[in-house]
């Protein structure tokens, strides 16, 4: 399991953002495009290494977290939620700051109910500045994180708690898979 993962993301093109290698990825970038086999087989992996057990959402990032989130949302019947890059000034709206490896910005939770049982999924985790910014933002809306599993980490960034990828990487002059999951 993973054989397209991992190949996929051993022969994708690096750039530079200042002194960043960035990778472009179809699960991280959505180029050049999402190929459905991937995104399904990304999707069956999580599906078994999370505990989804009485979880009432699936929490997913804008923008690279929707795709997996929608894909999940339909395998387990559990509705999504998207933590959306604008503000809707809708009642209870939750603004959060987050700050990524490469970019800074605001997060707007919305529809998240006191008591929620919530997994959290995303494409990647490099430094884990939206997820800590997510983590807060689901901790003053009141509801209860009961996994988090990204399809990507890398470096070893810490978030507080315990998660769950199914590969990780080291990137240079192009993407090394150094451990997964299956």
């Amino acid at each position: 399991m993973l054989e397209r993962l991992v190949q996929s993301l051993e022969t994708c093109p690096i750039v530079k953002r200042g002194d960043y290698n960035y990778f472009i990825h179809p699960i991280t970038d959505g180029v050049p495009d999402v190929d459905p086999h991937l995104l399904r087989e990304v999707c069956m992996a999580m599906i078994k290494v999370m505990d989804l057990e009485g979880v009432d959402r699936i929490m997913a990032a804008e923008a690279m977290g929707i795709p997996i989130g929608a894909v999940l949302s339909l395998a387990t019947d559990i509705p999504m939620n998207i933590v959306r890059k604008r503000e809707y000034q809708l009642p209870d709206e939750i603004a959060v700051h987050q700050a990524t490896g490469y970019s800074k910005g605001q997060l707007f939770l919305n529809g998240v109910n006191r008591g929620d049982k919530v997994v959290i999924v995303d494409d990647v985790i490099s430094t884990g500045g939206t997820t800590q910014a997510l983590l807060w933002a689901l901790d003053m809306a009141g509801a209860e994180v009961q996994d988090i599993c990204f399809v990507i980490r890398r470096g070893s960034p810490d978030i507080g708690r315990p998660y769950k990828t199914l590969v990780s990487v080291e990137v240079n002059d192009r993407v090394h898979v150094i451990d997964r999951i299956f």
